[in-house]
């Protein structure tokens, strides 16, 4: 049966699952980098190569500007976002900012239960066949995400949204496609073992000085890979 066929309740939600599903799929090519940064984006050619309709396409694409993942030009049209160099040094300055309040606000306040968690989370990363190769850090999204989980656990829901939702996947895109460098996973795992140390320790001061610390780090090494 064809989704034309379907009544109009249960056309409604196979258009909205498959919008997610097309949403999933292009958000992951443009974090990994395999959809270009700065790329038109294409209706008709993503329609073909993703063999879908161009009202869930568009309603998919909508959804990624509000990430911004996408954004819209007058007389241009879409295209995956590019960041300027001084964009770029402004995100991580929040970004630096940002998270390093999540890890002072964590260490204040979380509880064991939660420490482990992110213990394991770590001990997940270092496990990973391509960290312990050296082609890259474990950069998995959600709750396997290191930096994501302290800031779930920072007690700020304001500080929360910001991060993990209407900043997350930009900043992720950055993280993932800078991540190969090198040294840096390996470096990266060791700081993110020493911030925990401090959230553990109950250490706001020294868990946020870490953390700012690693995400400069962090942006530095993209700075070099750019020139």
């Amino acid at each position: 049966m064809q989704i034309d066929e379907l009544s109009p309740q249960t056309k409604q939600v196979a258009t909205a699952t498959l919008t997610d599903q097309i949403f999933r799929k292009i958000q992951t090519a443009i974090v990994s980098g395999e959809i270009a940064a700065g790329s038109k984006i294409s209706e008709p050619e993503l329609a073909r190569v993703y063999g879908i309709s161009r009202g869930p396409l568009r309603e998919a694409i909508h959804r990624l500007e509000g990430q911004k993942l996408v954004e819209r030009t007058a007389h241009v049209g879409a295209r995956v976002v590019s960041l300027s160099h001084q964009q770029l040094f402004e995100l991580y300055q929040i970004r630096e900012n940002l998270e390093g309040l999540a890890c002072r606000l964590a260490a204040q306040s979380i509880d064991k239960q939660q420490i482990l968690n992110l213990r394991e989370v770590l001990h997940l990363h270092a496990q990973d066949p391509n960290f312990k190769e050296g082609k890259g850090y474990y950069l998995q999204e959600g709750q396997d995400d290191f930096h994501y989980c302290i800031i779930k656990n920072c007690g700020n829901k304001t500080l929360e949204k910001m991060l993990c939702d209407e900043l997350y996947h930009l900043i992720r895109m950055y993280r993932i496609q800078y991540s190969k460098t090198p040294n840096r996973p390996h470096r990266a795992l060791s700081e993110h073992i020493r911030i925990l140390d401090a959230i553990a320790d109950g250490d706001a001061e020294l868990a946020e000085l870490l953390m700012r610390r690693h995400i400069a780090a962090s942006y530095q090494n993209i700075e070099q890979n750019l020139i």
